[in-house]
């Protein structure tokens, strides 16, 4: 089967299973936020099983003893949809910060505001940043961590976008150190719907790094460097 028609194929699977999991999503609006986010993240389960029996699509993770036993921001390297799916069946309970316009998208909206989003309202009024350390705190207390991608956009495998210093302004903010995950996702599962390739994806867990007493500036360099090195170290998936 050529890679074309098994990106079809995911394709019509991922619209079936997000309408009717959001259904019940939705159903289950009374659930507790963390019980509820589990629920959700089951969704990412179904995805990651069609990716792997349609497209040939598996994945491996390294460093996984790095993971803190508290609470941080996760920094990640942003190439695929992939790394999404993954990071949230690997890691504690993760928060997602996301544009208050998202939320209104039919099905995926629904069920993604409530997975309890940090959600930016730019008609608010006040800096973004204030907005989500405050919200942040907030998740930090209800049992979640924060994931952010620090280029802001995903970008193709094989380069590289400017680091934008949010997720050090936040872990400076909130205290806590920046867990750094670099992966070669991209490369088996790029951006858009089409272009999936079988192999196995690897998933690198870095060392946090402590925010404390650092510049953002030093702290995005610091980030950075890992991330990049080791996707360059990961090279393409075989």
């Amino acid at each position: 089967m050529g890679t074309s028609l098994r990106s079809l194929l995911f394709t019509l699977f991922q619209g079936v299973v997000t309408a009717l999991y959001a259904i019940v999503v939705v159903v289950l609006f009374w659930l507790p936020r963390v019980p509820r986010y589990r629920f959700i993240t089951g969704w990412c389960a179904l995805n990651l099983w069609g990716a792997r029996r349609i497209c040939g699509i598996a994945g491996r993770v390294i460093g996984a003893g790095n993971i803190p036993s508290t609470p941080c921001v996760v920094a990640c390297k942003h190439s695929s949809t992939w790394e999404t799916l993954f990071m949230s069946r690997l890691l504690p309970p993760l928060t997602y910060v996301a544009k208050k316009e998202l939320l209104a998208l039919p099905f995926f909206g629904w069920a993604f505001a409530l997975a309890s989003p940090i959600t930016i309202d730019r008609s608010a009024g006040h800096d973004a940043m204030a907005q989500i350390a405050e919200q942040g705190r907030v998740r930090f207390a209800q049992g979640f961590w924060i994931a952010v991608y620090p280029e802001g956009t995903r970008i193709p495998a094989g380069t590289r976008a400017h680091y934008k210093t949010g997720a050090a302004r936040l872990a400076i903010a909130l205290g806590v150190p920046v867990l750094p995950i670099a992966h070669n996702a991209g490369w088996l599962w790029p951006k858009g719907r089409g272009g999936k390739r079988p192999g196995t994806i690897t998933m690198s867990i870095g060392a946090p790094i402590e925010s404390a007493g650092k510049d953002a500036g030093v702290l995005t360099a610091e980030i950075e460097d890992w991330i990049e090195g080791e996707v360059a170290r990961l090279g393409r998936p075989q």
